[in-house]
């Protein structure tokens, strides 16, 4: 039996959440409005139900290039989440094997209003925090042999690069939430921050921006290519021919993802393979940027870059098709975007570096991208290097 007390994510008192991206004058200071979740067994499109909802509260999200202006006395924004296989939905793709944390929304959009009376500090819980041992949902073995799979499907030309993901789950008890909280303290942790809604709780600590809207220009940062953050690990990814072809692959194909959506000939890279730090771990990152075309909408925007290109693969669609039948289990919470949506400004990361509670276990994914060079074992340690962080932070007491 899988022990869990009182004090479960299902029984919380109703508290705010903390949304990454949310304007820094306004983070502590926020109220829910309203609140959307949906599922895939929901129907419909989702990035259309994602606009939809929005506009009804009074986001102007149906047209990104129009100037708009933040009220101070009215709605802040909105906190966005999409889980991958929402994402793929969205782009047409299947949405891959069952999540194994069914509790958790695959949209979740909470309208904020302001506050002047700011949440209470939360009471204690009775139960202390406890995390049990993290159970994979595929060996290390397991893992290899899917790398070989996609170098095979490599090998016959069916795609260049396919990103494969790993998850596990430990039981636990206590209060998950402040664990989930401690991600976003992570060294690196651009977005982060934590969602939650009855039975369910996300925690993010990603370095990484799915897309930015701002002024009418477009901004996505892809990151590709880990090494540990030593001085060697710094030379030996620079020096990666490996590591800078995989990402230069992701480039060109978030270009071609901004490309749809943007004036003719706006699209560009900002930066190329910039190596930045996430907590012990190097990482190359590479910025590109486009002018929105004109009238360019939310949805129109979730249907160009979900799900993101450094978490699926080139080309996005074939890849998604074969992450659909190689990975064992759901990306559920991981691999999607969670960020900030406000008047005249959007902000998603991509929620890499993620976990999530449902009532009675913590749940945690990672993985990285296979090409032709990939050496199956070091692509199983470096799945292990990037949950390591989260997996210390998660049990601290």
């Amino acid at each position: 039996m899988i022990p869990h007390g009182p004090d479960v994510v299902e029984t919380l008192p109703r508290r705010w959440n903390t949304p990454p991206a949310a304007p820094p004058a306004c983070r502590h200071t926020l109220t829910e409005h309203a609140r959307l979740e949906w599922r895939t067994t929901d129907g419909g499109d989702p990035a259309t139900t994602i606009q939809d909802f929005l506009t009804t509260h009074g986001l102007p999200v149906t047209d990104l290039t129009r100037p708009a202006h933040h009220d101070p006395t009215g709605i802040c924004g909105a906190s966005l989440y999409v889980s991958a296989a929402a994402g793929a939905l969205i782009t047409g793709a299947p949405p891959g094997p069952p999540t194994p944390a069914p509790a958790l929304p695959d949209i979740a959009v909470v309208i904020h209003t302001h506050t002047d009376h700011p949440t209470p500090p939360a009471p204690p819980t009775t139960a202390p925090w406890w995390l049990g041992p993290w159970q994979p949902s595929w060996t290390p073995d397991q893992h290899a042999t899917a790398v070989d799979t996609v170098r095979a499907a490599i090998a016959r030309g069916d795609v260049y690069q396919v990103n494969l993901v790993g998850h596990a789950a430990a039981p636990y008890t206590g209060d998950p939430l402040p664990a989930l909280a401690r991600l976003g303290t992570l060294p690196g942790a651009r977005y982060g921050g934590t969602l939650h809604g009855h039975g369910w709780a996300l925690g993010c600590a990603s370095p990484e921006t799915l897309v930015e809207v701002t002024a009418g220009r477009i901004h996505t940062r892809p990151i590709k290519g880990t090494r540990p953050a030593t001085t060697q690990g710094h030379r030996e990814l620079l020096d990666s021919a490996k590591e800078r072809a995989e990402h230069v692959m992701i480039v060109d194909l978030e270009r071609n993802d901004l490309a749809r959506i943007a004036r003719t000939g706006s699209v560009q890279v900002d930066e190329l393979f910039t190596v930045r730090r996430w907590c012990d771990l190097w990482q190359a990152e590479s910025t590109i940027s486009a002018t929105a075309a004109d009238g360019l909408g939310l949805a129109d925007l979730l249907r160009a870059v979900c799900p993101g290109g450094s978490v699926t693969g080139a080309p996005k669609h074939a890849a998604l098709t074969h992450i659909a039948t190689t990975e064992p289990v759901g990306r559920g919470a991981s691999m999607g975007a969670l960020g900030w949506v406000g008047p005249g400004h959007l902000d998603l990361g991509l929620t890499i570096r993620t976990a999530a509670a449902d009532p009675h276990r913590l749940h945690l994914w990672a993985g990285g991208g296979i090409t032709w060079d990939s050496d199956p074992q070091a692509e199983v340690a470096e799945a292990a290097a990037k949950a390591a962080p989260l997996r210390a932070a998660l049990a601290h007491p």
